[in-house]
């Protein structure tokens, strides 16, 4: 199924991990794919190089997207190479746990910039082009520690809830131009995101017997959610969060 045939998807953060789960599913569904990383170059190529070996075209622009400048530029570089946004995939994350006590200023400003601030960037960038075309996709990725929190988590936490609200408001701005806003809150997936979690101990168990589907998640479970919300199909979902995570956590 090539659900996405003659549009156009910017994934952020999109060198490994989700974001790159993500690149490969809307590119095999027939999208034109812009992989954005910050500082990943070799990860980015790599997920290009794999896109085209399977038949699809994608765009590799460095940008770091919790700058204003830089997201501006990210679509508008998009815009000149294939002159429209159809889908914004606002995926790039970063972590930099710690309990509050010993947390600094610098770990908390980095996380907001990179998981929020982010976020708000990419959208403003892509509103003014997909209201005049009156129709566009934005899905934005938070996390079950927005939901639930999770200790020593506080500003990852912040960031993630924080995006929910956000998504939720610009959803009841853009609908009107036949825009959707929707979240996608993975659960335990093991990336490098993830890994200063799950390596620590028995905590990969834990999350597994936590989660009552009984495993952890994939970024192709991820992708897969993130993709259908983004498709037609998804025409008449706006302001929700679908929870891609085994039942972790029951809302």
């Amino acid at each position: 199924m090539r659900r996405f045939e003659g549009k156009v998807a910017i994934v952020t953060g999109a060198s490994r991990g989700i974001g790159r789960g993500i690149a490969l599913r809307l590119a095999d569904e027939g999208a034109k794919v812009v992989i954005n990383h910050r500082g990943s170059a070799d990860g980015a190529a790599a997920v290009a190089e794999e896109i085209s070996a399977r038949g699809g075209a994608a765009l590799v622009i460095q940008a770091d997207v919790s700058q204003y400048d830089e997201a501006q530029r990210l679509v508008q570089e998009t815009l000149a190479a294939f002159g429209q946004v159809d889908v914004l995939v606002n995926n790039a994350g970063l972590t930099r746990d710690t309990l509050i006590m010993m947390m600094k200023e610098e770990q908390w400003d980095a996380v907001i910039d990179t998981n929020l601030k982010s976020v708000f960037n990419c959208c403003k960038a892509v509103a003014r082009p997909m209201v005049k075309r009156k129709r566009g996709r934005i899905v934005n990725i938070s996390s079950v520690s927005g939901l639930a929190g999770q200790a020593g988590q506080t500003n990852y936490a912040a960031s993630k809830s924080a995006v929910i609200g956000f998504s939720k408001s610009l959803a009841k701005e853009l609908g009107s131009r036949n825009i959707t806003v929707n979240v996608v809150a993975p659960g335990f997936v093991p990336t490098a995101l993830t890994e200063s979690i799950l390596s620590e101990g028995d905590n990969t168990q834990r999350a597994i017997e936590a989660t009552p589907l009984g495993r952890l998640g994939t970024a192709e479970d991820v992708a897969a959610a993130v993709a259908f919300l983004a498709s037609d199909e998804a025409s008449f979902i706006t302001g929700q969060v679908l929870s891609v995570d085994g039942g972790l956590v029951m809302q």
